[in-house]
């Protein structure tokens, strides 16, 4: 670079700094949402390896990451669900992932008709409701409001 002048191949970029001043992240992420920040698309979206290689963390501390960033909503559960699938997200228990499963296998069972279900089960009301409080907690009832209003 001759008098201060950048060379043609010199690439100019930026990025928001924005991440670093929300409260309470920790440096896995703000290391996932960098890593996101450099892919251009919803529709070319990476694995779960591909951020954790880039961003030299563990798939564990990824998933971390991409949990904070969505409960803090930079990252859109859609756009989380899409990337891990359902029954990646460790916040979720097995009961709640088998009731997923059920929503999306029949969406069109309605609150009375499941609660119906339940005792074929074992299960009780009180547990089919924790399930949908917990599915609606991390957004997985967004695609059926009939079963959110039970979870409420």
């Amino acid at each position: 670079m001759a008098g201060g002048q950048a060379s043609e191949s010199t690439r100019n970029f930026t990025i928001s700094n924005e991440i670093f001043h929300q409260p309470g992240l920790d440096i896995y992420a703000q290391m996932t949402y960098i890593v996101l920040k450099c892919y251009s698309s919803e529709s070319h979206l990476p694995q779960v390896a591909d951020i954790s290689r880039l961003g030299r963390m563990n798939d564990k501390q990824t998933m971390k990451g991409l949990q904070t960033l969505v409960e803090i909503k930079l990252l859109p559960v859609k756009v989380f669900r899409q990337m891990i699938g359902d029954f990646q997200d460790d916040r979720l228990s097995w009961a709640a992932k088998g009731l997923l499963t059920f929503c999306k296998e029949h969406p069109d069972t309605n609150i009375q008709q499941l609660l119906e279900l339940s005792s074929e089960s074992g299960e009780d009301e009180h547990s089919i409701r924790k399930a949908l409080k917990e599915l609606s907690q991390f957004g997985y009832l967004e695609d059926y409001p009939e079963w959110s209003k039970l979870a409420n």
